[in-house]
């Protein structure tokens, strides 16, 4: 109750209307000539802003048209497009990262990346992504889909490791959201688009406003609401063809599984970004979101015959009777004998008795298959609704001494409740439900932070030594809410019977048999009393930064931090930083930092049951907490912070012709986390789990942990130019390309072939994209070519399904024109030439048509249309 009291109260006082912060970017607008720099920024450094070609380390800034400017309206699909080291796919069919689709910046895993809006560290979503192709897996990272692109002002991107600076994550870099802080006027717009293929439609409505707030403050609201209809890039399957071609006319058609984007409803989003004076030069700022939406998918296809735990125990070759009266003494045909624990007749699938034997089963209201229940197979449809809030509220000032301070507190809180429908306890036989409340996961997080900053005047130098200093303390809470009882609760052909041995029978041992019914929700067990809960953990942390002009053309830096972690101890961390400008025009840069990322609480506490694939068959596979005792057999242990080492040389040249940056880096992680290899699970652990409250666990033959699993090399090059033209003599033009090379090696740990090779090359090596802009008159034209080069998937993370896709070219179109006084009409297509990726050889084997983890997405072409009003 107290956690929740103090998250409403921050977001209530944000979302009523006492809030102003300094606007960092505003501030810096006040302190360097406008004339002088095109983009500002304030990420990366805590003195005044500069341009940021003359940072110390790489800063990317996004204004807000390159997000407005798109046809998708998810915010991750559009940072893809215009910053090529950050990577994120379409996650069909995989489990809870389906709804929030984890992302890579620079190949490392997306919780390596520190999100900050306005400059405060944004709170993690609570789902953790089990199947993450090897790169992401166990990832707990941001929900970044929860920002409009309309409320944004800039987006700055730092390439660069900054843990020293900003705490734990931030080893691939950060990303920083800030928030509009216009004072006045704002726009309204409406968007439809549909793919080329007919499907996919979606439409979006997205509004914001400022206004003034005092005499010097501002308040400014946005607002966006969306719906997504889902995408199918699918074949049947080849069990399925198989099955329709004996005759079986209950199989769904067109195709049994459905592959593609989800459906998303309901898709809300508001942010406010407040400021006001609080006299004697201080400042009192707030701003916080709200957002909610549901999003559901599908799941891999029951095969009638073959899905072990509901039809079968045996992979098809005998179908499973269920005994709804185990006690009435009469045995179902092709069931379990209860006096003995056997099945004395087994009722084989195809044989010539099947039909009648069937038929017999199904008049009786005592015995039961579900192939009464789904003649023809089931896919599950699973999803989830998520529930997003958080605020900031602080005050910020300057001293006469020229000391400047920023105390804030802040709390962001991210739920996902899970369900699933089209789907059977099969414990429960002929009393299941279809539909299953799954529970949820909460993460909770509030942070309260000091930052100082004072200027020293220092007569060597070229300028005052800026010393920041601070403080900070953050509390991390998971919780995993309880799922309804007939989402884990063993029915009757679940349950565990025993035959006691016989004293007269020395040798007869006693028995434990069951069913063979599989407990829980078929596909994503629910949540049991004994998994329900919440864990928590605290930390504080105390940093120094320094920063200074050595000569008019050095600029030096250096910063610690120290934190101390409630669940492993104290981690220190440094970063030295520099820049030389060798002309006006042309400078030098690099970095060298040391860094970590804390496990995330939910991490060290999960359990879940997940579907996949193994090889070609659909098995169970469990994660368990690393510290469960039958983990810690295989080795489990509490996990330790992941540990990091980062380097980065680069050059900047800027003229009046071309704005030019490049920039390497090279990022060392040890002890990376990830899920485990699968480890054997005998029969008597798998109870002792079920036991735990682990559903499903009886079913499972192999399970996994996270562990500190790894070490990684990570190298790369990113650059970045920026071309003006001067193409017609009242038009305004200019190019602008982005590109990245990025490199991983794994260079330790004990993983075996497969993960090493998903880890290296899952991920295309190089992407870029290069975009024309003209403006003349009231009318403007965008085109963008997008390129993504090779790489390999594990298609069902199968070893024996090994894809290697060539490179991608996708072109993107916008143009728009005034077509009345402040309206603009919009029209544009992405991926205008409908590519597809190279088709997938496997797509019979679960359906599949292209490679699932395809960089630039496989919906093909999508067109849409856009109007807005500015006033």
């Amino acid at each position: 109750m107290k956690n929740k009291t103090l998250l409403f109260t921050v977001s209530a006082m944000v979302l009523s209307a006492m809030y102003a912060p300094v606007s960092m970017a505003a501030e810096a607008e006040e302190a360097v000539d406008d004339s002088a720099l095109d983009e500002v920024v304030v990420t990366g450094s805590r003195r005044k802003a500069r341009s940021s070609a003359d940072t110390p380390a790489p800063v990317d800034v996004i204004g807000a048209d390159e997000f407005l400017n798109q046809g998708d309206g998810d915010i991750s699909n559009q940072i893809r497009n215009v910053v090529p080291s950050y990577n994120v796919n379409m996650q069909p069919i995989s489990d809870a990262a389906t709804l929030v689709r984890p992302a890579n910046l620079r190949g490392l895993a997306p919780d390596q990346t520190l999100v900050l809006v306005n400059g405060k560290r944004r709170h993690r979503a609570a789902v953790i992504a089990f199947l993450g192709g090897g790169l992401s897996d166990g990832a707990q990272g941001p929900d970044i889909s929860a920002i409009p692109s309309i409320a944004l002002k800039q987006v700055e991107v730092l390439r660069d490791g900054a843990a020293a600076q900003y705490g734990s994550d931030a080893i691939a870099g950060v990303m920083n959201f800030i928030l509009s802080d216009s004072a006045e006027g704002g726009s309204i717009e409406a968007k439809y688009g549909s793919t080329y293929a007919g499907d996919g439609d979606s439409w979006q409505i997205a509004g914001t406003i400022g206004t003034q707030l005092g005499e010097e403050g501002f308040i400014n609201l946005s607002v966006e609401y969306r719906e997504a209809d889902p995408t199918s890039r699918s074949v049947q399957r080849d069990d399925a063809l198989g099955l329709i071609a004996d005759g079986n006319t209950e199989v769904r058609q067109p195709y049994a599984q459905i592959w593609g984007q989800p459906q998303v409803h309901h898709d809300l989003k508001a942010f406010v970004n407040m400021a006001v004076e609080a006299g004697e030069g201080r400042e009192l700022y707030a701003f916080g979101n709200y957002s909610e939406r549901e999003t559901e998918g599908g799941f891999f296809y029951r095969n009638p015959n073959t899905r072990g735990g509901v039809f079968s125990a045996d992979g098809g070759e005998t179908r499973l009777v269920g005994d709804m009266t185990p006690d009435d003494g009469v045995t179902c045909t092709g069931g379990v004998n209860f006096a003995t624990g056997n099945i004395d007749d087994p009722l084989v699938i195809g044989s010539a008795g099947e039909a009648d034997a069937l038929a017999s089963i199904f008049a009786d209201p005592n015995c039961f298959v579900f192939n009464e229940m789904f003649p023809g197979g089931f896919t599950p449809n699973f999803g989830g609704n998520l529930n997003d809030i958080a605020g900031v509220l602080g005050l910020r000032g300057e001293f006469d001494s020229g000391l400047s301070y920023d105390v804030s507190v802040g709390a962001g809180r991210n739920e996902v409740s899970f369900f699933i429908d089209n789907t059977v306890n099969a414990s429960l036989g002929s009393a299941t439900p279809n539909l299953f409340d799954l529970g949820s996961y909460t993460q909770l997080e509030k942070n309260v932070n000091i930052d100082l900053v004072y200027p020293i005047e220092i007569e060597a130098f070229a300028s005052p030594l800026n010393i920041a200093g601070g403080f900070e303390w953050r509390e991390e809470q998971f919780s995993v809410g309880i799922g309804q009882i007939e989402s884990f609760t063993p029915g009757v052909l679940g349950q565990l019977y025993t035959i006691e041995d016989d004293p007269a029978t020395p040798e007869d041992e006693s028995k434990v048999f069951s069913q063979g019914f599989g407990i829980g929700a078929n596909g994503f067990s629910g949540f049991s009393p004994s998994v329900g809960g919440s864990n928590d953990r605290s930390n504080v942390a105390f940093y120094l930064d320094m920063e200074a002009d050595v000569t008019d053309k050095l600029v030096m830096g250096a910063a610690f931090r120290w934190e101390d972690f409630s669940d492993f101890g104290t981690t220190t961390n440094f970063k030295v930083s520099g820049l030389y400008r060798v002309t006006d025009e042309l400078t030098i840069r690099s970095t060298y930092s040391t860094g970590f990322r804390a496990p995330t609480v939910g991490q060290s506490n999960i359990s879940n049951i997940s579907t996949t694939f193994v090889g070609a068959s659909l098995v169970q596979i469990g994660i368990i907490p690393p510290t469960n005792p039958i983990a810690q057999l295989r080795g489990g242990e509490q996990l330790q912070p992941e540990t990091s080492k980062s380097f980065s040389f680069g050059t900047a040249f800027i003229n009046d012709s071309i704005s030019l940056t490049v920039d390497y880096f090279n990022i060392k992680v040890d002890g990376r986390i990830a899920s485990s290899d699968d480890k054997f699970i005998s029969t008597e652990e798998a109870i002792e789990l079920e036991q735990q409250g682990i559903t499903g666990a009886s079913e499972l033959a192999k399970f996994r942990y996270f562990a500190n699993d790894f070490d990684t090399k990570t190298q790369g090059i990113d650059v970045i130019a920026t071309i003006p033209m001067d193409l017609t003599d009242e038009g305004t033009s200019s190019l602008r390309l982005a590109a990245n090379w990025t490199d991983t090696e794994v260079v330790g740990g004990d993983l075996g072939a497969t993960r090493i090779d998903q880890l290296e090359n899952n991920l295309p090596k190089v992407r870029g994209n290069i975009t024309f802009n003209h403006s003349q008159g009231n009318w403007r034209f965008l085109t963008r070519a997008n390129y993504a080069g090779g790489y390999r998937e594990y298609h069902l993370d199968s070893d024996d399904l090994v894809l290697n896709p060539g490179g991608e070219i996708t072109f993107d179109i916008e143009a728009a024109v005034t077509v009345a006084e402040d309206i603009d009409l919009i029209v544009g297509a992405e991926n205008v030439f409908n590519n597809f990726p190279d088709l997938n050889e496997f797509g019979g084997v679960a359906g599949a048509k292209y490679p699932v983890t395809a960089p630039l997405g496989f919906n093909g072409g999508f067109y849409y249309v856009r109007v807005k009003y500015n006033f």
